[in-house]
């Protein structure tokens, strides 16, 4: 057994990015769960895999995942494994590369381990509370851009809508990468300045980067700039802000009242 949870979730998401790769552009079956939001053969075989392989290495852990029905016995646990086993599903259908395994421990309300692995590219980001973030080993740093006018920010588009602003979008340098949770790790990389979604986030697409990130020096709040807690009835957050702390503050700011 692995020493530490941190241990765990890295071999975990490595063997979770084995399965998944076995379906990937090999023409999985896919379902639509509504609105615009597949699901595929792979995901569930990923999920399963990752609900038998941690839950025996932790059984007096309790589960948050995506693909599996809500068990509110989890909130009785002092940790809690809260995982997306694709974080960018619509990208795996497609074929492109740019998908993840997002794996975080809460502890009481408040993540101390994560990982996100991409497969395809073979990157792994990892964070334990209080010890920094790491791409593949290397030590992560998010960016100390000052103004936010020109800053890079990953976003969807509906988030740039004029009704969210109180003087209209803010003139700064709009991407997008599918994986909510590979969003929040390029921040923690240093990639881009901040990221943002105004709409309620799952836990699941978020637990993992939001320590990632903050562990690398970003600040991370919900959109109204309030601490994020974990393992919620609701498993949801009002939105997400992943920034260095001028950028962070000068998005707040120029967001509405939600």
């Amino acid at each position: 057994m692995p020493e530490t949870d941190l241990a765990l979730l890295e071999e975990t998401a490595r063997e979770a990015g084995e399965i998944a790769r076995s379906f990937w552009r090999e023409d999985p079956q896919v379902w639509d769960k509504g609105g615009d939001d597949p699901v595929t053969e792979a995901d569930f075989a990923v999920d399963t895999h990752l609900k038998t392989r941690l839950l025996a290495a932790r059984p007096d852990y309790g589960w948050v995942s995506e693909e599996t029905a809500d068990d509110m016995a989890r909130l009785d646990r002092e940790r809690v494994f809260i995982v997306d086993p694709i974080d960018g599903t619509r990208a795996f259908v497609a074929g492109e590369p740019t998908w993840a395994h997002s794996l975080a421990i809460a502890e009481n309300g408040r993540i101390i381990a994560a990982c996100v692995y991409l497969p395809v590219h073979d990157k792994l980001y990892t964070a334990r509370l209080g010890n920094g973030a790491t791409l593949n080993g290397a030590t992560l740093m998010a960016t100390t851009t000052e103004a936010l006018d020109g800053a890079s920010v990953l976003s969807p588009k509906v988030s740039f809508r004029p009704e969210f602003w109180t003087d209209g979008p803010p003139p700064v340098k709009r991407h997008f990468r599918p994986s909510l949770a590979y969003r929040m790790s390029l921040v923690a990389e240093g990639r881009f300045d901040a990221m943002i979604t105004l709409r309620p986030a799952w836990e699941w697409d978020i637990a993992a980067g939001a320590l990632l990130a903050t562990e690398a020096g970003a600040t991370v709040t919900d959109r109204a700039g309030k601490p994020l807690t974990f393992n919620s009835p609701a498993r949801q957050t009002a939105g997400v802000i992943a920034a260095g702390q001028a950028v962070h503050g000068g998005l707040l700011s120029a967001l509405a009242p939600a």
